[in-house]
């Protein structure tokens, strides 16, 4: 890994756009209440779809995943020149993905980085974001929970690194580090929701709840 100056603007920039809180921007643009306000308070695409507003709700996913992706790609494509190689790609990912959990736009105060974990995958291999995207997609759809889904998913998502590992990519250690770091955090931030599941308390997707 090539540690240098135009390497910590990457990251640096990589957080400001993970610091986007797309929940509350797109919300905010549709003239929909501030998804804060209701459900389970957090900024993210699964609340927002409490609101009943899909198209919403689809935008904020899409561009919370957009933002994880972007930094990880441009690295990967255009970063070998700055000296940058898959382990700033993969910090700069790990950055993005600190931004939306801890916004410098909005107060620290941010979501659970499901959909901006997905695109960071994505950036790095379309092949292992798919997986995990699938591991994610399979859980919600038969247990209808979406912390179930993501708490599978980052589970999955460094073994998956692992197994791939010489076959379908060179592994790489920053890679893999900065995945369990993801995946760790993730968990973290389900804290509840994996209370909730083990007293079976836990609303489904698509269902609409009060603010906790």
């Amino acid at each position: 890994m090539n540690f240098h100056w135009p390497s910590v603007v990457a990251i640096i920039a990589s957080y400001l756009i993970g610091s986007l809180s797309f929940a509350v921007i797109v919300s905010k643009a549709m003239g929909m209440a501030d998804p804060r306000s209701y459900g389970s308070g957090n900024p993210g695409a699964t609340n927002v779809l409490r609101s009943g507003n899909k198209a919403a709700a689809l935008a904020t996913l899409l561009l919370d995943a957009i933002k994880g992706w972007l930094p990880v790609f441009l690295i990967q494509r255009f970063g070998t020149a700055w000296g940058m190689d898959m382990g700033i790609a993969a910090l700069a990912g790990l950055a993005a993905f600190l931004g939306h959990l801890y916004p410098v736009f909005f107060g620290f105060k941010g979501g659970k980085g499901v959909a901006t974990a997905a695109g960071v995958l994505l950036g790095l291999d379309w092949v292992l974001g798919l997986a995990t995207g699938g591991t994610w997609l399979i859980v919600a759809l038969f247990f209808r929970y979406s912390s179930l889904a993501s708490l599978a998913a980052a589970l999955f998502a460094p073994a998956y690194y692992l197994l791939g590992g010489g076959i379908v990519w060179k592994l790489d250690a920053t890679a893999f580090v900065a995945m369990v770091g993801m995946s760790l955090l993730l968990a973290w931030r389900h804290r509840e929701n994996i209370q909730r599941l083990l007293a079976g308390t836990e609303s489904k997707l698509g269902s609409k709840k009060k603010k906790e």
